[in-house]
C-alpha cells in the first residue's frame, strides 16, 4: 500500500480473499453485505469501519463460518469457512466485544487450555502454550486466578490469550474494546500491536484512533466496501469520512489541524507526544 494515494501493493501470499460476498438476515428488506470483495495479504493489519448497521460483525462472523453467504465466497488460507467451518475455525480465531461470552472455564489457566484439550495435544505441550499465551498478554502468573475476579480488560486479554494459544494465522478482532475502560483498552492495543507482522489481523472498531498503525483500513457502510485506504487517507478526508458515518476523534482531529504527518506515527501514545512537542513549538514561536 502506498501511504501518500493509498494503492494496494500486491505483495506476500494471499490470506483472507472475499469475492462478492452477499447475505441477508430473515425478514429485513436491505442486504447486510452486498457484493462485498477484498483481499489480505498474510501479516497484514487490516482495519474495518463503518456506521452501526454497515456489516462489519456480519462479515466477521462469515470469516469463521458461524454465518454463510447466500452468494459470492470467501477463503481463509484456501479453506472456504461456509463449507468447511472447523477446518476454518483451526486457522481464524474471532475476538468479540464482551469477554464474558468467551470464557468458559473457573479458572485462568483451564481456560487458554480449552481449545488445546478439544484439539487433544499433548499435556505438556499444552502447558507449554498456555504460559506462552498468557506471558503474550500480560497474564504471567495469573494461571491459578478465578475468572470472575478479573478485570474487564483482563479477561479480554484472558479471551485473546485462549485464541493465541491454538495459534491461528489469522485474528478477526470484532470491536475488541467495546466494553473496556480506558485502561483496559491501552493495555489490550499495545498487546494487539505487538502481532503486527506476526499475524493476518482484521480489526473492526468504531474507534479510528485505534487503527494508526494498520495497514489499510476497509470503509463498510450499507453492506458495501465504499473504499480502501491507507488511515493517513481517511483521517483527511472529510467527505470520506461524512459519507460513512465517521467521526474523528478529538486527538485525531487536533493532530489533522497541527499538520502532523501521521503515517509516520505508530501509536496513539506517540500521537500524543508528538501533539504535545508541536504545541510546545507553536507556544515557543
Amino acid at each position: 500500500m502506498d501511504s501518500t494515494t493509498g494503492e494496494v501493493r500486491d505483495s506476500g501470499p494471499l490470506a483472507v480473499s472475499c469475492e462478492n460476498l452477499a447475505f441477508s438476515y430473515p425478514g429485513t428488506e436491505r442486504p447486510a453485505l452486498s457484493n462485498v470483495s477484498f483481499e489480505v495479504r498474510a501479516g497484514e493489519y487490516v482495519g474495518v469501519v463503518g456506521p452501526n448497521g454497515g456489516g462489519k460483525s456480519t462479515l466477521a462472523r462469515m470469516l469463521n463460518g458461524l454465518l454463510a453467504p447466500d452468494s459470492g465466497s470467501s477463503r481463509v488460507l484456501g479453506v472456504d469457512p461456509a463449507v468447511e467451518p472447523f477446518e476454518a475455525r483451526k486457522k481464524v480465531g474471532v475476538l468479540f466485544q464482551n469477554p464474558e461470552n468467551s470464557l468458559v472455564a473457573p479458572f485462568v489457566e483451564d481456560d487458554v487450555a480449552f481449545g488445546l484439550e478439544n484439539r487433544g495435544a499433548p499435556v505438556e505441550e499444552m502447558r507449554v502454550r498456555v504460559r506462552s499465551a498468557l506471558r503474550a498478554v500480560g497474564l504471567e502468573g495469573y494461571e491459578k486466578r478465578e475468572t470472575h475476579t478479573l478485570s474487564g480488560g483482563e479477561k479480554q486479554c484472558l479471551a485473546l490469550a485462549g485464541l493465541l494459544a491454538v495459534e491461528p494465522e489469522v485474528l478477526v478482532l470484532d470491536e475488541p474494546t467495546s466494553m473496556l475502560d480506558p485502561p483496559g483498552k491501552r493495555g489490550l492495543l499495545r498487546i494487539l500491536d505487538g502481532l503486527r507482522g506476526n499475524k493476518t489481523v482484521l480489526h473492526v472498531t468504531h474507534h479510528l484512533e485505534e487503527l494508526l498503525w494498520a495497514d489499510r483500513i476497509l470503509v463498510l457502510n450499507e453492506g458495501q466496501v465504499m473504499s480502501e485506504v491507507v488511515p493517513s487517507v481517511l483521517f483527511s478526508d472529510a467527505r470520506l469520512l461524512g459519507e460513512n458515518g465517521l467521526v474523528l476523534p478529538p486527538v485525531l482531529r487536533l493532530a489533522r489541524d497541527l499538520g502532523l504527518d501521521l503515517p509516520e506515527i505508530d501509536s496513539s501514545e506517540e500521537l500524543a507526544q508528538a501533539i504535545l512537542k508541536e504545541m510546545g513549538k507553536r507556544v515557543i514561536r
